[in-house]
């Protein structure tokens, strides 16, 4: 039976950096994908699904900061693979970490609001501790999403300047003040913070595979940067992008700690060990 998320006691901004502190910087990406799934042993439908979700949380959820389920992989079994998302939720978060929840929603108006309810509201069944927006129609059309977060003690993490190389032909785009896009998204985050800061509850997604760093990162709250591991960056070249951000900085692994399953004792030192690497490294 699908419960509610409980309403969170302290900013979201707060909880991850008490987490941080004795779990590490570590975000564990839940990517149940048929190839991943199929290297497991398990079948690609939802009892393989469940069968994951529930390895990966009992191997993980006690002792990583993030775990960061992927949507789509669960949307695409329908109903009832947003089951096993919400059982994922509830158990992760019991067994003490963060859940994130990579929705990349954006839109306008009446639909973003409803994104906004539907991901950070703690009515609805799919609540999570934060969620990923997406800023392509305006960081100003995100709104919903940053009143429903601050309200309800949530987090929102807005793409900035992803790891996929397409990105650049956006991201990178120079807008009429002279800005690239993505430094307008964390000069809107960084605002959106604004007394918060540095713990504040709205992050931004930059990209731990970006060939040269971007000036002033510093948004005021947490930097989640995919691409270690499999996508080809290394924990040691985070701070030479990150620069004085670098102790906000969350390194996001999918595919490199996942392809230690599904034994949960192998799913466990795998992160340990790059968790270890990150703190030492990050700070």
């Amino acid at each position: 039976m699908s419960r509610r998320r409980e309403a969170a006691s302290q900013p979201f901004g707060s909880r991850l950096r008490a987490a941080r502190l004795v779990r590490g910087p570590l975000c564990v990406g839940l990517d149940p994908h048929p190839a991943l799934l199929r290297s497991w042993g398990l079948h690609d439908d939802v009892a393989g699904l469940e069968l994951f979700s529930r390895i990966v949380t009992d191997a993980l959820a006690d002792r990583v900061s993030l775990l960061k389920p992927q949507l789509a992989f669960f949307e695409r079994h329908g109903s009832r693979g947003l089951a096993v998302l919400e059982q994922v939720v509830i158990e992760a978060r019991s067994a003490g970490a963060l859940v994130l929840l990579d929705a990349k929603r954006g839109d306008i108006g009446s639909t973003m609001q409803a994104y906004a309810e539907t991901f950070l509201d703690p009515r609805s069944s799919l609540a999570a501790d934060a969620v990923t927006v997406s800023p392509y129609l305006g960081v100003g059309a995100l709104r919903p999403a940053f009143d429903m977060a601050a309200r309800h003690q949530a987090g929102v993490f807005v793409l900035a300047r992803t790891s996929n190389p397409e990105g650049a032909q956006f991201q990178s785009a120079i807008c009429a003040d002279g800005r690239t896009v993505a430094r307008c998204v964390t000069d809107a985050v960084r605002a959106e913070n604004g007394e918060h800061a540095p713990w504040g509850s709205t992050g931004v997604v930059v990209g731990a595979t970006l060939a040269e760093p971007m000036v002033d990162i510093d948004v005021g709250g947490p930097i989640l940067a995919p691409g270690v591991g499999a996508q080809g960056a290394t924990v040691d070249d985070l701070p030479a992008i990150f620069g004085a951000a670098t102790p906000t900085v969350y390194p996001v692994s999918a595919r490199g700690v996942l392809a230690a399953g599904p034994e949960v004792g192998s799913l466990r030192a795998a992160a340990e060990a790059l968790n270890l690497r990150c703190a030492t490294v990050l700070g």
